[in-house]
């Protein structure tokens, strides 16, 4: 994370997540800038921009910045003096500057890989060998994130948010005997595939068309549907519809307004729903404690204070 302190002068790379050009009461021409690096986005702003540099400095674009951190209505933002596009000679690489540290997207998809052993249903097995089959999918899988800003923001995000419901499920399983593993590891897997068409590539993402109109829901049961045809499963089969259930209602009760297009009916959508929500609000909550600069702080996302102290 790139922490800032009023007054001090900064040079590194960042790639620019969003532009804005304005103009000044003089008539010149001014940029905005969101600056991104590991996670930490910067607001910033460049006087004077030229026609030249409007045309060159685009969203997506890595730079090579000089800039002094300045307090700004109670906010840092940074000036910048100077700024340029990255070269080949100055060997970034664009997966560092949007990647959290410590991720290593390689292992992950191991991880991914030998968890799918823990299945035991032939039915599941099938329909998520059809769905990792897929090469488009599994390129997109290890590198989008998981969402634009609430939770698993940074690159391989979706794979890194995958993996962990799964490994948390498979701890907690045992507790619950009743409940039906394979489903609920089947859904770990698979219920998030649909951001695969939602987000298409990893750099500054943003919805699809498809995402836009039907949702990242919509579009896992679209793929299950489409794998189970392929695989040969029959739409009425009992443990396709529980699959689809959990999927479904992953966001809780439909009246809360999440997302969940169906309400949890089953112990396994009831169980899986509790797993996925633990994770993505402790990723964001850690995002939160990360920013901070305080004990307590406001999060718009989670709309509440938090207490941000590490505990000793």
């Amino acid at each position: 994370m790139v922490k800032l302190q009023e007054g001090e002068t900064i040079t590194t790379f960042f790639l620019i997540k969003e532009r804005e050009i304005k103009q000044a009461s003089n008539g010149s021409d001014y940029a905005n800038f969101k600056l991104e690096r590991n996670l930490d986005v910067i607001s910033a702003r460049l006087w004077d921009i030229t026609a030249d540099q409007i045309e060159q400095l685009q969203r997506k674009a890595i730079v090579k910045v000089e800039g002094t951190v300045v307090n700004y209505r109670e906010k840092l933002h940074l000036t910048i003096q100077r700024i340029r596009l990255a070269t080949e000679s100055d060997q970034v690489n664009i997966s560092e500057l949007i990647s959290k540290k410590g991720i290593q997207r390689e292992a992950l998809w191991h991880e991914l890989r030998l968890m799918m052993e823990e299945v035991e249903s032939e039915t599941m097995r099938q329909l998520i060998k059809q769905l990792f089959s897929r090469k488009t999918l599994r390129e997109r899988l290890t590198t989008i994130p998981a969402s634009k800003s609430y939770h698993h923001t940074y690159y391989a995000g979706l794979l890194d948010h995958i993996v962990h419901v799964t490994q948390s499920a498979l701890q907690l399983l045992p507790l619950y005997p009743k409940i039906n593993k394979n489903i609920v590891i089947a859904t770990c897997l698979i219920h998030d595939l649909g951001k695969t068409e939602v987000f298409t590539e990893a750099v500054a993402p943003e919805y699809s068309t498809a995402g836009e109109f039907l949702g990242h829901i919509a579009l896992s049961l679209e793929l299950v549907q489409d794998a189970a045809k392929e695989a040969g499963i029959p739409r009425g089969n009992d443990e396709l519809l529980a699959l689809k259930h959990c999927i479904a209602s992953q966001y809780g009760e439909v009246s809360q307004g999440f997302g969940s297009t169906a309400s949890p009916k089953t112990a396994e959508a009831i169980f899986f729903q509790y797993i996925k929500q633990m994770n993505a609000t402790l990723q964001a909550f850690e995002m939160e404690q990360e920013r901070a600069n305080e004990q307590w702080v406001y999060s718009p996302l989670l709309k509440r204070k938090l207490y941000t102290n590490m505990y000793e």
